[in-house]
């Protein structure tokens, strides 16, 4: 039940978040190019993130196979 309102909480914060966006501004990043810098900001962060739980993963599993 707590799980259930905690995710419910979750997104109507992102609903709320997404609709206070102020569209003008995208349009002035986009125009200029900037946008295409932030959003490749944004992938390196999350395939560095990717990589370091994959790293992450195997070093967990390799001292579970060593302890038994």
């Amino acid at each position: 039940m707590i799980k259930k309102l905690i995710f419910l909480a979750v997104l109507l914060a992102t609903n709320f978040v997404a609709s206070a966006q102020d569209v003008e501004m995208a349009d002035q990043m986009r125009s200029s190019g900037k946008i295409y810098v932030v959003v490749v900001t944004i992938a390196i962060v999350f395939v560095g993130l990717a990589i370091y739980l994959f790293t992450l993963d195997k070093r967990l599993n390799k001292l579970e196979k060593n302890k038994d």
